[in-house]
């Protein structure tokens, strides 16, 4: 008789509801433990089963670790701010807030069924104005730092201007783009303004114009991060070069602590490196050389070289489009052609194409040899254009990309070698030895050390790492975000006063940006009054006491980058969090999502963390102790094949038959395809009206498609909705079948009919309890080999379940029901520690058999079996026997034998002595309770 799931999984999610089950509340008396999923956005699509697999995988954990004795936060929330939710709205002229409140109705609805132990007493959402708030006083306190690269930490702004009023910046070593100094009589003599200006070269948070990544089909800018294959990673738009006043955030001056923040997570390997790559640390030397042509202000430019001990290799440098000199340092006579450039390369794609650039007229001079390199503009990709100096240095013989330019544009390809390194020559090049020069007899280390002390002591360069993060672009042209508390008074940017926050989003009909402004920039009251410090109508600014607030809101990742830390104290309304809630939780014990958040996300949230210790708000260098990215669920996509310009559909087995045409693959909702891979055609042409007069060429009246293995996709059609499976096979079923699929950090394919296993498993569970419906359990004392199998099974399942090897511990507890149905064990003290196994992975069936044998309070309140040693000791050890290692047959001892009571037995042994009646055994190796190697 199988257990009836339905009823029982309703009894028991409505019984944690009702009795707040996994509310967590600060307790010393426990140790604690946080475990954290990556932030949902609350997409229209709702759950399929690929999200499942981290949220079902984090719960089993929190699970064990409740009952392991810790008291442990799991909480939820929506990342509900973002693109998704305004495009939606511009399609559909719904307001994004209705759209995402039914959105997260539905996702709760879905986690809910699955049995998720979370507090929803912790709930929170971005875009609720009592958490944005926060978002809000946090950036105002960004806005108003700036960072000391003495101390490496961030301090306030007005330490600096304190400082500026002393000494001036003579003796700041601050991260900063102001590139002169003056003194503290100077600084007093600026005019206000220019005082503003200085100081936003400093702020943490600031207003630059650069070419940025301009997305006309969204309306706004997108961080790399934000970009995939030179499209935009929301739809998938073309991505251009424009130039724009924005905001920013001076993430780059964390790059180091960064990189060294890395030592204390712990995570993968592959986690680290994308890292790495991403802060992206290059360790070479900066240079200064002098221009041919010079201009009044402008007599040397900075260039970045990674490999110093190459510079008798330059043939050419590289000015980005969006370096300050680019258009200044061209002379007179090739103006039109960089204008020409400039225009055709801001108006293409920002794609990967052939390589481009134009030549300015102008040089500069080679720091030993005098030799003339000629300067040419580029805005090309395939440069490592360094981020820094927006400059890049070519040296043909020694990089391919370089070289191509060079080929291009007829360059001299130099390849620099050193004596005893003629493996680092380009065949086929000019050859130009450094030995020549003053590098004698050098290798590549030594001659790059002492190319830097040259260049020190010329006073035209010094070492220097350069990194391939950037500043983070901070504002969007977009209306579904967080409003920027910023007004500008005499064009310099203020803030709005902390005690006013938050700043409401406003509600608007029209949510399309245009010309590259945010629909904000349409609304009529959207003015700061700065005597009464309210918002008024645009109509009253007067530039005097009324002012015109910023229109850009921000980026999703800013609510993302902190929200971890407001779960620790959600319902706190005087500060975003109080300290001894900080100085209880701490770090994230286990943070675990998509290792698509691997770049962007992590890199923000940890800066973001960095800041907030820097200025005494939290305690923690990192915010995440231990990272888990979960592997991909895979599932086959239906294709069908159409005739490219007609209307006529091709059955994919007959493909051969029309090779004189060319076909379009159209991806079709895996709900129209049958086991057999074959369409139902009228439910297609329901599906896509605008196909309901195509032709479909059939092989007996049945049309196949082609499926194909790939990522969950909304897009492909291939989601598997979890609601699905709960309604035919339970939550318990489905949750054991996902973690059953293998390795949790590894990509697996969904195979439905492998879950009819772990419904039998489950059923043979439930059978150990009851037999045709009656409870069959008793109070006999337990055999040996009873609680030999169980204990060996807990002391597996303590050991795989801290490496999240949920998939064998599942098969572990597979063998134990299996043993315990062949004993016919029903013994309470056997069964009652087997459902304490079982209740992180099946809570529900667990929940139901702890009540029935007499149990009023919830599982979750229990405490994990601990296994007896004195049941795992062995009594035998089978050993293989091998010959000069060379298994030859197996041979069981006593475990109790010492090593040499083992060898003598071995040389008793008649199929030992018969081998070696004309041998002699030279050494007889035992390593204990593994193998027996006989050397002769």
């Amino acid at each position: 008789m199988e257990y009836n799931f339905r009823e029982i999984e309703k009894r028991w999610q409505k019984f944690w509801k009702n009795h707040n089950i996994f509310y967590t509340k600060k307790n010393i008396k426990y140790p604690k433990y946080y475990i954290l999923n990556m932030f949902p956005y609350p997409s229209g699509s709702g759950l399929h089963i690929g999200h499942c697999l981290g949220y079902i995988a984090s719960d089993i954990y929190a699970r064990y670790k409740r009952i392991e004795g810790y008291n442990v936060l799991n909480p939820i929330g929506f990342d509900s701010f973002g693109l998704p939710a305004e495009q939606y709205a511009i399609q559909t002229g719904k307001h994004p807030s209705d759209t995402t409140k039914k959105n997260i109705e539905q996702y709760k609805k879905q986690i809910n069924k699955l049995g998720l132990s979370f507090d929803w007493s912790r709930e929170l959402c971005t875009s609720d104005p009592n958490y944005y708030r926060w978002t809000q006083w946090m950036f105002i306190q960004i806005f108003h730092s700036w960072y000391d690269k003495n101390s490496e930490k961030a301090k306030s702004i007005n330490i600096l201007i304190e400082e500026f009023n002393k000494n001036g910046n003579l003796l700041i070593n601050a991260s900063s783009s102001y590139p002169d100094k003056f003194n503290s009589i100077t600084w007093k003599k600026f005019s206000p303004i220019k005082k503003e200006s200085i100081l936003l070269n400093y702020r943490l948070a600031y207003l630059s114009k650069e070419y940025i990544n301009w997305c006309p089909y969204l309306g706004t800018v997108l961080a790399n991060d934000e970009i995939q294959n030179e499209k935009s990673k929301r739809g998938g738009y073309p991505i251009y070069k424009k130039k724009m006043l924005q905001w920013h955030i001076r993430i780059s001056a964390y790059v180091e602590r960064l990189l060294k923040g890395l030592k204390l997570i712990e995570c993968s390997k592959s986690l680290k490196d994308i890292q790495y790559n991403w802060i992206g640390k290059i360790k070479g030397a900066s240079i200064f050389l002098e221009l041919l042509y010079p201009l009044k202000k402008i007599k040397k430019i900075e260039f970045f070289i990674d490999r110093p001990e190459m510079i008798f290799g330059i043939s050419f440098v590289i000015l980005s489009i969006d370096h300050n000199f680019s258009k200044k340092i061209t002379i007179s006579s090739y103006k039109k052609n960089v204008q020409k450039y400039f225009y055709r390369e801001t108006k293409k794609l920002q794609k990967k194409s052939t390589i481009s650039g134009v030549f300015t007229g102008n040089y500069v001079l080679h720091p030993f040899i005098k030799k003339k390199i000629p300067i040419y503009i580029s805005n090309n990709n395939f440069f490592s254009i360094d981020k820094t100096t927006n400059s890049f240095i070519g040296i043909p013989g020694h990089e391919k990309y370089s070289e191509k330019f060079a080929k291009i544009f007829n360059l001299e390809i130099i390849s620099v070698s050193i004596p005893n390194n003629k493996n680092n020559l380009c065949e086929g090049h000019n050859e130009i030895c450094i030995n020549s020069y003053f590098l004698n007899g050098l290798n590549f280390k030594e001659a790059k050390n002492k190319v830097i002390q040259l260049l020190k002591k010329k006073n035209i360069g010094s070492q220097k790492n350069s990194y391939r993060l950037r500043d983070a672009v901070f504002s969007r042209q977009r209306y579904w975000g967080e409003p920027i508390p910023v007004f500008f008074k005499n064009k310099k940017p203020q803030t709005i006063p902390i005690e006013k926050l938050p700043i409401f989003l406003p509600k608007i009909d029209n949510y399309y940006p245009k010309n590259g402004k945010s629909p904000l920039y349409r609304i009529k009251n959207w003015a700061w009054d700065e005597k009464n410090m309210k918002i008024v109508s645009n109509k009253l600014i007067n530039h005097k006491s009324i002012f015109p607030m910023e229109t850009n809101t921000m980026p999703s990742w800013a609510g993302s980058s902190w929200y971890f830390l407001r779960y620790m104290d959600v319902n706190n309304n005087l500060f975003f969090l109080d300290k001894k809630k900080e100085n209880y939780w701490k770090n994230i014990d286990l943070y675990l999502g998509g290792s698509e958040h691997s770049t962007g996300h992590l890199i923000y949230a940890r800066f973001w963390h960095k800041f907030l210790k820097d200025r005494g708000w939290v305690t923690t260098e990192e915010p995440f102790k231990r990272i888990l990215n979960q592997g991909m669920i895979l599932s086959n996509s239906a294709i069908i094949l159409k005739i490219i310009g007609k209307k006529i559909f091709v059955s994919y087995e007959l493909k051969k038959n029309y090779k004189n045409f060319l076909f379009q693959e159209i991806y079709v909702d895996i709900s129209l395809i049958n086991h057999k891979n074959q369409l139902n055609i009228n439910k297609f042409k329901q599906w896509r009206p605008e196909f309901s007069n195509a032709k479909f060429l059939v092989k007996e009246k049945i049309f196949f498609c082609k499926r194909k293995l790939e990522k969950m996709s909304k897009s492909k059609y291939n989601i598997i909705t979890p609601d699905y499976i709960h309604k035919k096979y339970g939550s318990d079923i489905f949750r054991l079948h996902e973690m059953f699929l293998g390795p949790i950090t590894k990509t697996k394919h969904w195979d439905e009919e492998k879950i009819n296993g772990i419904k039998k498993f489950l059923n043979k569970f439930w059978r150990l309890f009851y037999d045709h419906g009656v409870l069959k359990v008793n109070d006999l004392t337990p055999t040996l080999e009873e609680l030999k199998i169980l204990h060996y099974t807990i002391k597996k399942l303590k050991e795989k379940i801290q490496f999240f090897s949920f998939h064998t511990s599942i098969s572990d507890l597979m063998i134990l029901v299996n043993k315990l149905t062949i004993l016919k064990c029903n013994k309470k003290k056997i069964l009652k520690k087997l459902i304490k196994l079982m209740a992180p992975f099946a809570p529900h069936i667990s929940e139901e058999l702890w009540n029935k044998l007499g149990e009023k309070k919830s599982i979750i309140f229990s405490n994990i079996p601990n296994f007896n040693k004195k049941y795992l000791i062995k009594k035998t050890i089978t050993y293989p026997i091998m010959f000069n290692g060379k298994l030859k047959f197996q041979e069981t001892f006593q475990s109790n034998l010492t090593i040499e009571s083992i060898k003598k037995k071995i040389l008793k042994k008649p199929k030992i002595q018969l081998y070696f009646k004309k041998k002699n055994i030279k050494k007889i190796i035992i390593i204990p309770n593994k193998i027996i190697n006989i050397l002769f």
